[in-house]
């Protein structure tokens, strides 16, 4: 296997990371208007994730940097067509961030209620734009002999990509729904239960329609393999979380992401990003990467470095284990 190889499982696999972990971080955000009754649960919801959203986005950070390091004509050519999207979700986690930190700093209701409102939309439309993205990254866009994108907006919201737009929302969500049952105690436990089964069927039906529209246009034996076990852990999720069995509801929605990301990928291999105009404009793993000694030095890089941010992470996660419930919200913070 090649490094430029190497490093296209790299980044499939940072990406997967990202949306396994910010999969049920944008769910609990979406969940602060679903499933909270009043501040109190909406408070019990963001504390479920505050030690651990920012770290999180440290999976985006390093896709991102490895994509522009490893793989810069896909870098360029993706950051400039699909710039509107992306400055979209930067702006949604920027604001999502300053929500999570400013939302307690003044006792004014409005204030509170209004970095609430920002927490649930910051989720939401992240959670849309990334499936809507990949959908058109696997679908193939518009890109002409230099490389280069030559569509508009508009062609980036076509059917296809909008079902993987309402995929991901969906399946976060419900990844967030089981993850609000993972981590909380009393009434809200029982209710997010009661809600990831209906987000869990609706997110079968649409990932079932999704998944093989992608096997039937772009998938092969592997794509295939990575689509049943995605199928069949969502189905196994919806059932252990009627069981009351959350740890493995959990793992199972975790699962069903990494199958369904992993068959993305595999759909792609070996172009990064199909061009719609004509197959030999497409930008692939050969075309589109940087010199071997570049990679070399990266993998270096890599191999020392992951590691170390695999341990903290697990570590943290770890140290915030326990659940809570409205019992642990001080009636001076709402």
């Amino acid at each position: 296997m090649e490094l430029h190889d190497v490093w296209f499982v790299l980044i499939a696999v940072l990406w997967t990371g990202y949306f396994f972990l910010e999969g049920f971080d944008f769910g609990i955000g979406v969940l602060t208007k679903l499933l909270a009754r009043d501040r109190t649960e909406k408070r019990v919801l963001i504390n479920t994730i505050g030690p651990v959203w920012d770290g999180n986005e440290v999976w985006l950070l390093s896709a991102g940097g490895a994509t522009f390091a490893a793989f810069p004509e896909w870098y360029a050519t993706l950051f400039s067509g699909f710039y509107l999207p992306l400055l979209i979700i930067l702006v949604c986690l920027i604001v999502r961030g300053v929500a999570f930190e400013y939302r307690a700093k003044r006792p004014e209701e409005q204030w509170q209620r209004n970095w609430e409102n920002a927490i649930f939309w910051t989720s939401l439309l992240p959670a849309f734009l990334w499936g809507v993205a990949f959908g058109n990254i696997v679908r193939g866009v518009k890109i002409d002999q230099d490389f280069e994108y030559v569509g508009n907006l508009w062609d980036l919201l076509n059917p296809y990509a909008i079902l993987g737009g309402l995929v991901t929302l969906s399946l976060f969500t419900f990844h967030g729904a089981v993850f609000a049952a993972l981590k909380t105690l009393g009434d809200i436990r029982e209710r997010a239960r009661k809600l990831a089964l209906g987000l869990g069927l609706v997110t079968a039906v649409l990932a079932l329609a999704f998944l093989l529209w992608t096997q039937a246009d772009n998938g092969d034996g592997k794509s295939l393999v990575a689509l049943v076990v995605a199928v069949v852990a969502l189905v196994a999720a919806i059932g252990a979380n009627q069981l009351g069995r959350e740890g493995w509801a959990f793992a199972l929605s975790g699962l069903t992401i990494v199958a369904a990301v992993a068959m993305l990928f595999l759909s792609l291999f070996p172009n990064v990003m199909p061009s719609s105009l004509n197959e030999e404009w497409s930008l692939t793993v050969t075309n589109a990467s940087s010199s071997p000694y570049t990679l070399k030095i990266m993998t270096w890089c890599a191999v020392i470095a992951t590691p170390v941010v695999m341990l903290y992470q697990g570590w943290t996660y770890w140290v915030f284990r326990k659940r809570i419930g409205t019992q642990h919200i001080a009636e001076t913070v709402h």
